[in-house]
C-alpha cells in the first residue's frame, strides 16, 4: 500500500472522529430519542388493545346478564362500558329483554338513557323508543322523537302509527303511503304498510308491470 493511500486513510480516520466528537452528543441523543418513541408507541398501542379487550369483555358480562334478567346489574356493567356503540347495543338488547319480561317503562327508561353517537344506531333508539311510547299512550311524545322531513320507511311508518294513535288519519295515511314510495317492492315490511294505508283510507299504489 503506498504512503499516499495511508495518510489519505489516516486522514480519513481523523475526519471521522473528529465528526463524531463534535456530534457523537446529538446522534446518541437522536437515538436515545427514537428508541423512547418506538417504546412509547408500542406502550401505547398496547394500552389500546388492553382496553379494547376490557371493553368487550364488559359487554359480553352485560349480555349474559341480560340474558340471565339480571337486569340492575346488567344496567351497571352497561354503566361502565366506554365504548357508546357497545353501550348503544348493550342498551337496546336491555330494553328488549326488559319488554320481554313485562316491563315496559323499564325498557322506556332503558332507551331514553341510551346516548348513541352513531346516526345509524341513534335511528333504531329513536324508532324504538318512539314504538313503546305510543304503545304507552304517548304518541305526541313519539313524534317529537321522528324527524317530519324524515325519508327512512321505518321512520315514516312509526310517524303514521303515532298520528293515527292521536286521530290524525290524513297525516297518518300521507306518512304511510310516502313509507311506501321508499321501499322496494320486495321489502319484507312493505305488506304491513299497506295493510295500515289500507286501515286509514288510503290505496296502495300498484307497481308497474314489467314490458
Amino acid at each position: 500500500m503506498a504512503i499516499d493511500d495511508l495518510l489519505d486513510e489516516h486522514e480519513q480516520s481523523e475526519k471521522v472522529r473528529s465528526w463524531l466528537r463534535a456530534n457523537g452528543a446529538g446522534l446518541i441523543g437522536g437515538v436515545v430519542l427514537g428508541l423512547a418513541l418506538i417504546g412509547g408507541w408500542q406502550w401505547w398501542q398496547g394500552q389500546q388493545q388492553q382496553a379494547r379487550i376490557q371493553t368487550a369483555e364488559h359487554y359480553q358480562a352485560a349480555l349474559d346478564m341480560i340474558q340471565a334478567r339480571q337486569f340492575k346489574p346488567a344496567q351497571a356493567r352497561l354503566a361502565s362500558l366506554s365504548n357508546p356503540a357497545f353501550s348503544t347495543m348493550a342498551a337496546l338488547e336491555l330494553a328488549k329483554a326488559q319488554l320481554d319480561a313485562g316491563q315496559r317503562d323499564a325498557a322506556i327508561a332503558t332507551l331514553r338513557a341510551a346516548k348513541p353517537a352513531e346516526p345509524a344506531l341513534a335511528a333504531v333508539v329513536s324508532q324504538r323508543l318512539a314504538r313503546l311510547l305510543i304503545d304507552s299512550g304517548k304518541a305526541a311524545d313519539a313524534l317529537k322523537l321522528l324527524p317530519a322531513d324524515t325519508v327512512d320507511p321505518e321512520a315514516l311508518q312509526v310517524r303514521g302509527d303515532a298520528e293515527f294513535a292521536l286521530g290524525h288519519v290524513d297525516r297518518a295515511r300521507a306518512s304511510y303511503a310516502l313509507a311506501l314510495t321508499h321501499l322496494d317492492v320486495a321489502a319484507p315490511q312493505r305488506r304491513l304498510i299497506e295493510l295500515k294505508l289500507s286501515e286509514v283510507g288510503g290505496a296502495p299504489a300498484q307497481p308497474e308491470a314489467k314490458t
